[in-house]
């Protein structure tokens, strides 16, 4: 397969920008990897979606770049001003996401698990863009942000269906401007929190959270099991668009490393696993793809 994809990936570019030549020729190492491991751990990360329009958090050195630290587990259970300014801003945040299509680096990837490459995809992401873009051996490691879970009585209801009942609920937040934010968030500026409504379960009276794993709670352990798993029956991991900082993505990179899987890592910038990787491609995650998955 790699002689393949070399083959069409030089085909289109002979000829063409050599700005584009040039990159074809930079990422010969990382065609020459994925030709060598027929079964692939992925691991992906926020850097992925990016060209898809949908912020990440962390700047090239790995640094928090947001002007906000995130919502926390705790603050959104026991603080009700917390949970207004939450969902407030993802009835904003929520028009940005839901609207986000994939972008040539989920098309790759979907592409490789087609060609039975992938054991496993494993991403950090909450945006179900690698669904869209037709992968079907995923585990979302922090949920998916089109699912609201009850934490009274466990029921489950869209996202959809509940940013319709806060729109009704608080229609002056509907047509509000603001830009989007990682995940669902948004950045909006000076706004009155306290008046925002936010509706309880309805059938149980409980609090309504997104079904993703918020800073300061645990994922579940059988989606890390079944990671572990996939990791362990792999040839090797790639990792896409994660700085690794958190350590939910890290473990991942640090079991392969301990199993003495080769490591391959496609992300602009530091990542926590810099130490133990095989080969890293600083390049944009969906052009690098693109140009070695044909």
């Amino acid at each position: 397969m790699a002689e393949a994809v070399t083959r069409d990936v030089d085909a289109g570019l002979s000829g063409a920008d050599p700005r584009r030549s040039t990159l074809a020729a930079d990422l010969d190492p990382l065609r020459v990897f994925l030709g060598q491991h027929a079964r692939l751990f992925v691991l992906t990360g926020a850097g992925v979606s990016t060209e898809s329009g949908i912020p990440d958090y962390r700047d090239s050195g790995g640094e928090w770049k947001r002007p906000s630290r995130p919502v926390m587990f705790r603050d959104f259970m026991t603080q009700p001003a917390t949970r207004k300014r939450y969902w407030a801003r993802g009835v904003v945040g929520w028009q940005h996401l839901h609207r986000a299509a994939p972008n040539d680096a989920h098309r790759a990837l979907a592409r490789l698990e087609r060609a039975g490459r992938v054991e496993l995809l494993v991403t950090q992401n909450v945006d179900r863009l690698h669904q869209a873009a037709g992968s079907g051996a995923v585990v979302d490691l922090h949920g998916r942000a089109d699912v609201v879970r009850c934490m009274g009585c466990e029921r489950r209801i869209s996202r959809a269906d509940l940013h319709a009942e806060l729109v009704t609920l608080n229609p002056a937040w509907a047509d509000l401007g603001a830009d989007a934010a990682p995940d669902g968030d948004a950045d909006v500026a000076d706004a009155d929190y306290e008046s925002f409504r936010v509706p309880d379960c309805a059938a149980c009276g409980g609090t309504l959270k997104p079904d993703v794993v918020f800073f300061g709670e645990s994922v579940p352990k059988e989606r890390v099991a079944r990671a572990m798993q996939a990791l362990a029956d792999a040839d090797a991991a790639l990792v896409v668009g994660s700085s690794l900082m958190v350590f939910s993505g890290y473990r991942f990179a640090r079991a392969a490393a301990e199993l003495g899987k080769p490591i391959a890592a496609v992300n602009l910038g530091r990542t926590r696993a810099d130490g133990v990787l095989t080969l890293k491609v600083e390049a944009a995650c969906a052009s690098a793809l693109a140009a070695c998955v044909a």
